[in-house]
Parts: structure tokens; sequence; C-alpha cells
């Protein structure tokens, strides 16, 4: 695990190496000190030799001041190199998560994994932080102040020893028992973070449904299921400073019983137990910084482990075999037998022995029942998931053939779920070519239909947008989608149920200015409403991940039991009431 993420100090190596070397510096002072402070009591003050002690005493003052400048400085460098660790870790998180197909998305949530890019790696770049200073530090200090303890009385330093097995196994039960409570707690972590996100962003249909006290109460319960995961998680470290300072104290005070019966024998000046005291005092505080980092160590255990979790996991999509100068000539589609399960289960499948030729350039309706697999099979064209069996074929090539970024230049999807950013509308569109100009743009939009409310805004295309486009209707934000899939030229535009929410006739031009301006694009077209597919070339009716049919409007009509009842009960009435033109 550690050798997995040293690597992401990066840059910031130099900072990590100054930052032990300044605090040996700082120890080193520290040692001295107690030394000159023996030789002022033992020789100084009783030979009234001032210019002696004043000496001695200078001679503290700057070795204090010396190691305040080293620990001074060992602290910038532990936080510039901490800070820069944690920089790099989540840059690397980040990117690898960018590198996930759906699946493993799926796979994680999206909750755990902003917690493991937020909360774990702040846990891990403090225990980073205290091993680059502790680690330097109470080792140092303990070895330095043993030494020096066992020079001034050996018998005596051996109080101290008895002292270490005790703390030792402290130490460990406690780190031992206390990691699968952690792992447990940034569990809970992650349902609690999953039940924020879910809040806020359907904050709207919570105070429409007025659930706000449902809300509280379901958020409040996480919260205490985090807050007991905690008190369990916490409830064996709360000893460890207990009996730190418990093993320390008993220490002090068997050296000061023993050290005293030595000054009474004659053996040990005053200078010496007082000098002595001071590195039993360091040796034990260093002895209970080591048991601090371990804590801070078992504390960022579970979220190291997460952090890695995430780094080590393989993309379920590669094109590291795929040919980086195959271009996809043309948006013809050819399914192939093609076999797909989101389990990876053959006995499992969401598409079964799907078979389909589209021909370049043509508009193809997909109809079918909700779980029929419609928005399934069209995510297999970009290789947003990867066929179970059998294969897509694109531009006459396998879709694996091709690298991930030009397979998904040259196709243009607008989800379910419309997604916009913060920004201006003008920032939003150039997500589909970030160097279209303001015609083009435009353009664009007209196609879509969206010119003319966008300029009913007072800014028009400077318009801001807040976080996912809450200021504006759903029909609006599923036209400004279609314009963005536009702006990208694509050989392949799926419109996945895109005109849902807006009303019929909108749905009737758009479609027409779809195939006005369409030239060699493939549309392919997912509806619930039969009026937005049944002027396409073709329809592909789905039931239950198997195609059940594909032909013309009139000859699905005329043969198929699925998709005339669908026609039947969404506009047989409206025909006959002369509402709709077909």
């Amino acid at each position: 695990m550690f050798k997995k993420l040293l690597p992401y100090i990066g840059k910031y190596k130099k900072e990590t190496v100054l930052t032990p070397l300044m605090i040996v510096g700082e120890v080193l002072m520290e040692i001295l000190i107690p030394f000159l402070m023996a030789k002022i009591i033992d020789e100084g003050i009783p030979g009234n030799d001032i210019p002696y002690i004043t000496f001695l005493g200078v001679c503290m003052i700057g070795m204090a001041l010396i190691s305040l400048v080293f620990g001074a400085l060992g602290g910038k460098y532990a936080a510039v190199s901490g800070s820069g660790f944690a920089a790099n870790l989540r840059k690397a998180e980040f990117e690898r998560v960018q590198a996930f197909s759906f699946a493993n998305v799926d796979k994680f949530s999206t909750a755990s994994l902003v917690t493991r890019m937020t909360t774990d790696i702040m846990f891990t770049r403090m225990t980073f932080t205290t091993f680059i200073r502790s680690l330097a530090r109470s080792p140092l200090m303990l070895i330095g102040s043993t030494i020096m303890a066992f020079s001034i009385n050996a018998r005596l330093a051996l109080i101290f020893l008895v002292a270490v097995p005790i703390l030792a196994f402290i130490i460990f039960f406690i780190s031992i028992r206390s990691h699968p409570l952690f792992l447990a707690m940034f569990k809970k972590y992650d349902r609690m973070n999953a039940r924020v996100q879910e809040n806020l962003i359907g904050i709207r249909v919570v105070k429409a449904f007025v659930r706000g006290d449902y809300e509280k109460e379901e958020f409040q319960l996480a919260s205490e299921d985090v807050m007991k995961a905690e008190r369990r998680a916490q409830r064996l470290m709360v000893f460890m400073a207990p009996s730190m300072q418990f093993a320390m104290y008993a220490c002090l005070i068997a050296v000061a019983y023993f050290g005293g019966t030595h000054i009474v024998a004659g053996s040990m000046s005053v200078g010496e137990l007082m000098g002595f005291i001071a590195y039993i005092n360091q040796i034990l505080i260093s002895l209970m910084m080591i048991s601090m980092a371990f804590v801070t160590f078992m504390i960022s255990r579970a979220s190291m482990e997460r952090i890695v979790e995430v780094l080590d996991e393989v993309p379920d999509i590669s094109d590291e075999n795929a040919d980086e100068n195959l271009e996809v000539a043309h948006g013809g589609i050819v399914f192939d037998h093609v076999d797909f399960s989101y389990f990876k289960d053959e006995n499992n499948l969401h598409l079964e022995n799907v078979s389909l030729i589209i021909r370049p350039g043509t508009t193809v309706g997909i109809l079918g029942g909700t779980g029929s697999s419609k928005s399934t099979l069209v995510n297999l064209i970009a290789r947003l998931y990867d066929v179970t069996r059998g294969r897509v074929v694109v531009g006459g090539h396998d879709v694996r053939e091709y690298k991930l970024k030009t397979l998904r230049e040259s196709v243009a999807m607008v989800l379910q779920k419309n997604t916009l950013f913060s920004g201006t509308i003008r920032e939003n569109l150039r997500w589909g070519n970030e160097d279209a100009t303001d015609e083009e743009i435009e353009a664009a939009c007209r196609v879509a239909c969206a010119h003319d409310f966008v300029m009913s805004f007072p800014d028009g295309y400077d318009t801001d947008l807040s976080q996912g486009g809450v200021n504006l209707s759903g029909g609006q934000k599923q036209r400004l989608c279609i314009a963005r899939a536009l702006l990208k030229q694509p050989k392949i535009l799926i419109l996945d149920d895109s005109t849902s929410a807006v009303d019929t006739a909108t749905d009737a031009s758009i479609r027409a200015e779809l195939k006005q301006h369409r030239g060699e694009m493939t549309t392919l077209i997912i509806a619930q409403r039969v009026a937005s597919v049944m002027d396409a070339d073709q329809i592909i009716v789905l039931d239950d991940g198997r195609v059940n049919a594909v032909g013309t409007h009139e000859k699905l009509l005329a043969t198929n039991e699925i998709y005339r009842e669908v026609y039947e009960a969404q506009l047989k009435g409206k025909e006959e009431g002369g509402e709709v033109n077909g």
C-alpha cells in the first residue's frame, strides 16, 4: 500500500527529505539542553561561578532558538510536502475515475468516490505529514535521550525498559482491534454522503412534495449511524493517551524515588538527577508521539486502502490495443448477435441475440416499453459498456478497434438525464465544440429550436446557468443538450428520449430541422411517443431486451402487435379527431 502511494510525492521530494533533516537539527538541540542544565546545577551553582553559568545559559538560549528555527522549517516543509502529496493523489484518483466505464462507477457509487477524494485523502495527508515529522523526531529523540540517560545512570535507566513492553503491547492491541471499526465507519460516511447528494440534487422534488421533515429524519438516522460508528472506532483509541500518561508518570515517580536514594547514598548528584528526569521525560514523550502516530495511521489506514482500491481498479473498457490511426468513416452501425449483461452474467442478459443493420445517414426510431433495454442498446455504440458476446460495428469496424476518444468524438449522445454545468449557455454549448463560432452556436440552437428562448433572456447566450441548469425548464435543457450534441458534427447522433419534455409541435419542429440539416449523419431516436419516430426510415421495436420487429411505420402498423397497440393507445384517437398530421 505504501509503495503504491509514495510515488505520488512527485515533485515534492525535496520538501519531504528536508522535513526530517530539519527535525534532526531540532532534536539534537533539545537533547543537549538538559546536559548543559546538569552542568550548571552540579558545577556552576556550587562554585558560584557566574561567568560559567552565564556562558552555559547563553548556550542553552542559543540552542533553544536554533531548535525553534529548525522546528519551524520542519513544519513548513511538512505542510508543503503534505499538501502537494494530497494534491497529486487527488489528481491521480480523479484521472482514474475519468478513465472508468459506467460499470466501474456503478461498482463504487458516486457518493463513495466523492468521500474517497475528499475525506479519505484528508486523513491520508494527515498521516503522511505526521509520519515525516514524528518518525524522524520521535525515534531520534528516543535513541538520543536513552543514550544520555544510560550515560548518567545505567541502573536507574532500567526503569524505562520496564515500561516499553507494556506500552508496545497497548499500541499493538489497540491498532489490531481498531482497523475494522474504521473501515465500517467510512462505509457509514459513504451512505451519509449518498443521502446528502440525493437530497440536494432532488431538492425541488423534496419541496414540491413537502417531504422536508421526512428527509430530515432520514439524514438524522444516517448521521447517527456515522456517530455510532465513530464512537465504536474511537472507543479503543481513548485508552491510548491515558495508558501512555499512566506509564509516563509511573516512571517519573519511580525515577524520583530511586534517584533520591542515589543522591542520599552519594552515588548521584542533584544535577544528574535533574538531567536524568529531563531525558526520561523526553523518552516517554517520544513514545507517546509514536503511539499517537500509530493512532493516526490506524485511522487513515482504512482511508488509504479505499484510495488504493480506486487507483488499482482496472477500467472495464480499455483501448490499449486499438488502432490510433483508425477514423470513423461513416455512421453505419451493425449489431452482430449481441448479448449484454450489466452483471457480466451470461445467464442474466439485458440484451439477447440482437442483430441489426443501420445504414449510414438514415434516421432510426427505437420504441419499446419501460425496461426493454433501449438505452442499453445505444450505450454500446459509444462503448459506454462493452458487449458480453457478439460485436458492435461502427463505420465498418468493431468499436473495440477504435481509440475511445476517436469513437466518442464521432458519436454524440443526448441522454435521458439532461446535464448542464455551472457557467453561461455559450460555455455549456461549447462542450460540443470548444472552438465553435457564435454563428455555429446559433445555427445549432436554431436546429434544436433553442435560439428563440435563449434570446428571450436579457443576456442571451451569456446567461449564467445554475448548477445542473436548474433555472431552465426541462424542455429548455433538452433543447440545449441537443444543440450541444449537434455542435460536435458527429457521424452518429443518439437522442435518448431527449424530447420528452417538449410539446408535440416543438418535437415535430426539431425532427423536421434535423432531417433537413442531418447531411450524412445517422440519427437514432429513442422515444416513448410514436409521433417522435413514425417518420423514421426504420423503426426498431424492442421487447424485454430482444428485437421484436424492424420496419417502417406502415409495415409495423400492419404486422406488429406491440407497435400497433402503442400507436392506437397514443395516436389513433387524436388522428380521428384531426389533431395529428402524420
